[in-house]
């Protein structure tokens, strides 16, 4: 047996508030796992896992965001024996999931799901007045904290390095002006200090896109999670087993990228000179990059910048976590 697009039985329920991307594409990725154990390391709204059970996986699901739980406990009751939800993040997917067997596949959807987006309560959006969080875990250090306590350069450092914002450094200096008349501590607040340091053109991006982009991958350290995940993955997935993940911007689909494959893209060798040693493949085969179709996007505008890559684990034993091979950014003075 293997997996296609799931039938009407696991289909979403209309009432759930987010719509994964590359939903078919994911499931293909996976075809081979009928009747064995995936992970859905970024369980969110439960998308991905209602299309794999439906598809006839088993699926172990894991969230840090709390609030996901009522769509666990639904998947639980539809598809008993079949789906387990762990509270937890995706970078420590091989302890989470060691104990309920054999794991045939991985699947991540990196980054910030719709729901949480649309909770204004949560402080992800710049479009929605709500307080200035945005982590993930509603626990520990939040926006607010970054936007009104680091200093300047290193704030434009941050916003640069994770936010890819060119103009991180004006837009710095404006934020550290407005916090010394009063702390920012609103999502709109913020946004209206971005949109007077930089303007906006009529059909361009809202100017604060970046800015919160940046902020939300610093206060729930999405790098370095996409990196302890894929790794985690690597660990606990044998010979022949899937990983699939999903990103959203450059930056995450670069370090994606370079973990599959990571002597891609590096310099010639040549014949005449002392040959250097390539690295055991650790995935082979790795997919292409799949982006989604234009229904797709007709139906979710949101799904826009994801890419999926994927690939098959190979027999060779799993590597350490390295950072500097894979192009994670690096800010300065924002430790």
């Amino acid at each position: 047996m293997t997996m296609g697009k799931p039938d009407l039985p696991g289909s979403q329920p209309p009432d759930v508030p987010h719509v994964p991307v590359l939903l078919d594409e994911v499931v293909a990725a996976l075809s081979s796992l009928a009747g064995r154990r995936v992970v859905d390391g970024t369980f969110g709204a439960g998308g991905y896992s209602r299309a794999l059970l439906a598809a006839g996986a088993d699926v172990v699901a894991i969230d840090r965001d709390p609030t996901v739980r009522v769509h666990a406990d639904r998947l639980a009751e539809e598809f008993p024996g079949r789906f387990q939800f762990v509270t937890g993040t995706f970078s420590k997917l091989d302890i989470l999931a060691q104990e309920f067997g054999p794991i045939g596949g991985v699947v991540l959807d990196i980054g910030v799901s719709s729901m949480q987006l649309d909770q204004s309560e949560r402080g992800f959006s710049f479009m929605r007045e709500g307080p200035l969080d945005m982590r993930m875990s509603q626990s520990g250090e939040g926006a607010a904290d970054l936007v009104n306590e680091l200093e300047q350069d290193a704030l434009a450092n941050l916003l640069y390095a994770f936010g890819e914002e060119r103009k991180s450094r004006r837009i710095a200096q404006f934020i550290v002006a407005a916090r010394e008349q009063a702390p920012i501590t609103t999502t709109l607040e913020l946004a209206r200090v971005v949109e007077k340091a930089i303007g906006r053109k009529p059909g361009d991006a809202h100017p604060a896109t970046r800015t919160f982009q940046a902020l939300r991958i610093a206060v729930n350290g999405e790098f370095e999670q996409l990196v302890e995940g894929l790794f985690a993955a690597e660990r606990l997935l044998g010979e022949g087993g899937v990983l699939a993940v999903v990103s959203f911007h450059s930056l995450e689909d670069r370090i994606v990228k370079r973990f599959f494959d990571p002597d891609k893209g590096g310099p010639a060798q040549s014949r005449h000179l002392p040959q250097v040693k390539i690295n055991p493949r650790r995935w082979d085969p790795v997919s292409k990059a799949v982006k989604p179709g234009a229904a797709e996007l007709d139906r979710n505008p949101r799904a826009r910048s994801s890419v999926l890559r994927s690939g098959i684990r190979t027999a060779e034993p799993a590597r350490e976590p390295v950072y500097d091979q894979l192009g994670v950014p690096v800010v300065r003075g924002a430790s």
